[in-house]
């Protein structure tokens, strides 16, 4: 068990410190806050002496913590120690109050339950244990809760005090089981969009440096020309001087050659000034898209935008350039011959169908589509993926107002039918 709480294959199985240190400072404020107030202000007669001990001991832990422990974040091992030593902490007290009768029995089971959403499984096991196993000792043995010095004790028939342990229990496995399930889709949720922010940087890098060179081939075309040019002169002047002339025959070669390089990082070079083009069409996202793909699959590519009667301009997006080229790739990595983009859009909405003629959607995943690291069960032979960009995909077109609508088409084959409201298109 050790082991497996110190291998950490995920960074995200951590806590930052201060907040946990803070936590604890609450929760041994409210222990001892509860003991003076039962003490002093009730009057009712219990170990005193020995819980202030207990609360002490759990105080200097979080001075060793806050002042000793130089880590601002604590690692998964360390942090399974401290919540193990709060479960103990706490079964102490309760011990020493009434144990499974006392009605703060209930707060045992938080350490596991905030176990299971930020630490690895390993740990939330090893938390839930200690936790039964103090839960079972305080069933059968307790000092009694505390009373009056009147006489008048709690007591309560055999079936009751067996349901207190019964129904901390449930709570406790319960709130685990679904402390784990959520905690892990949003550390995989979380690991997805931390792979879609480093997708997009190098995206925008890449754009950037584009956009860098046509800048410098559109900056630097009319000095080099005007080199070109004083090249001839000096060659027309002095070109029967034999000492100079192969100079000068260098620089022109070298000019020359200078510009046929700046003509090739040129996005467009019969653009004079705009020589980035500043709105896309979404006609024209998808031919930038479908010719990319051309140059690397043998698939068919067929855009029909027969109905794209009401096109509107957007800002280049590379998000949704990106998003949309997602869906498009996964179509021509499952089609067995063409994929098929239809365009449309009206007055109201704007849409594209992608279609492959592939053997569609696996059953037990379509529902699940859009999530990431999703594995189907029922295709052994299917190309392998993770459902990446699929999650990848529709997470970009959602960001930028887009619906996502994914199924089989009725004569074989996956369609993505991905959808906007022209009235959001205008607000990208």
């Amino acid at each position: 068990m050790t082991k497996n709480l110190r291998s950490e294959k995920n960074s995200d199985f951590n806590l930052l410190k201060r907040t946990f240190v803070n936590l604890r400072w609450i929760a041994l404020l409210g222990q001892f806050s509860a003991i003076c107030f039962v003490h002093f202000f009730l009057n009712f007669k219990f170990n005193f002496e020995f819980c202030v001990f207990v609360v002490f001991l759990g105080s200097l832990t979080n001075l060793f913590l806050q002042y000793v422990e130089k880590n601002l974040i604590l690692n998964n091992y360390n942090s399974t120690i401290y919540l193990a030593y709060d479960i103990i902490q706490l079964a102490c007290l309760l011990y020493l109050t009434g144990g499974i009768t006392n009605p703060f029995i209930i707060l045992l089971i938080i350490p596991a339950v905030f176990s299971s959403t930020f630490l690895n499984n390993s740990s939330t096991i090893f938390l839930v244990v200690i936790s039964l196993t103090s839960l079972g000792i305080l069933s059968f043995t307790y000092y009694p809760l505390p009373g009056p010095e009147s006489g008048v004790h709690f007591h309560a028939p055999d079936y009751y005090l067996l349901s207190i342990p019964l129904t901390v229990l449930i709570c406790l496995l319960f709130l685990v089981y679904f402390g784990m399930k959520f905690g892990n889709e949003s550390k995989k949720r979380k690991e997805a969009l931390a792979n879609i922010e480093t997708v997009m940087a190098n995206e925008h890098e890449l754009m950037s440096l584009g956009g860098q060179a046509a800048a410098a081939a559109h900056s630097l075309g009319t000095p080099l020309s005007t080199i070109a040019l004083i090249a001839k002169e000096l060659k027309n002047e002095f070109g029967k001087n034999k000492k100079i002339a192969s100079d000068i025959e260098l620089l022109i070669s070298q000019s020359n050659r200078c510009n046929d390089i700046l003509k090739k990082l040129s996005i467009n070079p019969h653009i004079e000034d705009d020589f980035i083009l500043s709105e896309y069409s979404f006609y024209d996202h998808l031919t930038e898209i479908i010719n990319s793909f051309k140059n690397i699959s043998k698939k068919k590519f067929i855009l029909n935008a027969e109905e794209y009667e009401n096109p509107i301009k957007l800002d280049h997006s590379t998000e949704i350039n990106y998003g949309l080229r997602n869906f498009i790739g996964n179509a021509s990595k499952y089609a067995k011959k063409e994929v098929n983009i239809n365009l449309r859009s009206d007055k109201q909405i704007t849409e594209i169908k992608i279609d492959d003629d592939g053997d569609g959607f696996p059953s037990d995943i379509i529902n699940k589509l859009g999530e990431p690291y999703v594995r189907s069960n029922l295709q052994q032979d299917r190309k392998p993926g993770l459902g990446l960009g699929a999650f990848i995909g529709k997470t970009l077109l959602e960001r930028n107002f887009a619906i996502i609508d994914f199924m089989n088409a009725p004569n074989k084959g996956a369609s993505v039918i991905i959808k906007w409201k022209n009235s959001d298109l205008k607000k990208i």
